[in-house]
């Protein structure tokens, strides 16, 4: 069988308390920057930037469309033009026909038509 000896007790001991970590000594705190002026004028900056972009690019298209409308004017002006062009060259021909001038020539002027046509074919003197 199992003898059991008396256990010695030792004596207690407090815990060791546990060493805290260095602490940095605090920084004073700078007092709060008050700088509500100068970002409200830059944004007042900008937004002026962007108007200004704006209204170039509006006066860039008022400019487009003005040429655009004088482009419209100068081709219809061109259709026209053409058009006189045509009607004139139609009555050119018309008076410029060879059995028109022979009629106003017999009617107006009282000339009389041939009765025959020669057709003579000239040479060159140095061949």
């Amino acid at each position: 069988m199992a003898s059991f000896a008396p256990a010695q007790a030792s004596p207690y001991e407090a815990p060791k308390p546990r060493r805290e970590p260095a602490r940095r000594p605090a920084r004073p705190r700078a007092a709060p920057r008050t700088r509500a002026r100068p970002h409200v004028a830059g944004g007042v900056l900008w937004i002026a930037l962007v108007a200004a972009l704006l209204a170039g690019i509006v006066a860039l298209n008022v400019a487009a469309l003005r040429l655009n409308v004088e482009v419209q004017q100068l081709d219809s002006q061109r259709d026209e033009l053409a058009s006189k062009r045509d009607a004139l060259q139609t009555e050119l021909s018309t008076a410029a026909a060879p059995g028109r001038i022979e009629g106003a020539a017999i009617d107006r002027l009282g000339l009389v038509g041939p009765e025959s046509t020669t057709y003579l074919e000239l040479k060159r003197a140095g061949r």
